[in-house]
């Protein structure tokens, strides 16, 4: 086994290990997202989120995060992952091409103080920088989640965070480091938004004895 490793896997690792040492920024985005995910939420915000292959799977993984629990009990909340609905994408590419698959589900399920997440490796994705200019146009908040900077999504998303990786496992692993950080963030901040709200009602039931 250690000999597999040392000629098949350890460039793998090795490359993994390079980019986790320059991650301290994306971390602390991260944490930061989740917070503020959690702020959204509760205000009825929805979040939806995109992205294409390997990255569509990762936006399907955060939305069962935030629907479901990432590790701790916890009421739903709304999340919408935009590649996840094979009749409404066939039908928007066959009417309208590629590059709308995921713009009209922005302008059809967005409302002014949502956020769209949008993941992908370059940046450059056509279907989501197209997204990316409706949600700016509907009002909602973008974050985007790419490769290495600059790429035209980081420049029309509000907030990026990047990965300085030149290849792409070693950005969708990364990506995933920091979609469990923002979940993990965002369900502390849920924590603490409920203890607050516990003591305020002590008090003020204790005030009315």
């Amino acid at each position: 086994m250690t000999e597999l490793l040392t000629t098949t896997g350890a460039p793998h690792v090795e490359w993994l290990s390079e980019a986790l040492d320059e991650f301290g920024p994306g971390a602390q985005r991260s944490v930061v997202w989740g917070r503020a995910l959690a702020d959204l939420l509760l205000g009825g915000g929805r979040l939806l989120v995109a992205g294409n292959g390997g990255s569509a799977a990762q936006a399907q993984h955060l939305s069962a995060e935030v629907v479901g629990r990432y590790c701790q009990d916890r009421p739903p909340f709304s999340a919408v992952s935009l590649a996840a609905e094979p009749a409404a994408l066939t039908a928007i590419v066959n009417d309208y091409g590629s590059d709308e698959m995921f713009a009209r589900q922005v302008q059809a399920h967005g409302r002014p103080g949502d956020l769209l997440v949008l993941m992908s490796t370059s940046g450059r994705s056509p279907n989501l920088v197209a997204a990316a200019v409706r949600a700016r146009e509907c009002g909602l908040l973008t974050w985007a989640m790419t490769g290495p900077l600059p790429n035209p999504l980081g420049t029309l998303a509000h907030e990026c965070l990047s990965v300085n990786a030149a290849r792409t496992a070693t950005v969708q692993e990364l990506h995933l480091v920091a979609l469990h950080m923002v979940c993990e963030a965002m369900d502390d901040r849920l924590l603490e938004v409920a203890g607050s709200s516990s003591s305020n009602s002590s008090a003020s039931s204790g005030g009315q004895q």
